[in-house]
């Protein structure tokens, strides 16, 4: 699984105003909590080259962009998290052990 660091709001900014429309995965990420590693290693171990782009948020780290994520989307923060977004929305999300392949791979392509 090949993933983009997400660790400033420029990048998330980048990621609202795509001009090719794409459609992209953030996954926030405690490398302190157990179930998000669990998460994080399920989609790893599945991911294939061509299913979507990735951006991995270390929220401990990032704390400011984790908070900004919950503000522009309107999704309450939960870790672990994804959200699907794609034009500056949030398209669909889901957290904890709701986090599976073939959930995100169905709701990217939506």
């Amino acid at each position: 699984m090949a993933w983009h660091t997400l660790s400033a709001l420029e990048q998330l900014d980048a990621v609202d105003a795509d001009p090719e429309g794409r459609t992209f995965l953030l996954f926030k990420h405690s490398t302190r909590c157990s179930i998000s590693k669990a998460a994080l290693g399920r989609l790893q171990r599945s991911w294939q080259d061509g299913d979507g782009e990735v951006f991995l948020l270390d929220l401990l780290r990032h704390r400011d962009v984790s908070n900004a994520i919950a503000d522009r989307y309107g999704v309450r923060h939960a870790s672990p998290q994804v959200l699907v977004v794609r034009g500056g929305r949030c398209l669909w999300s889901a957290s904890h052990l709701a986090i599976t392949y073939p959930s995100c791979l169905e709701a990217l392509r939506q």
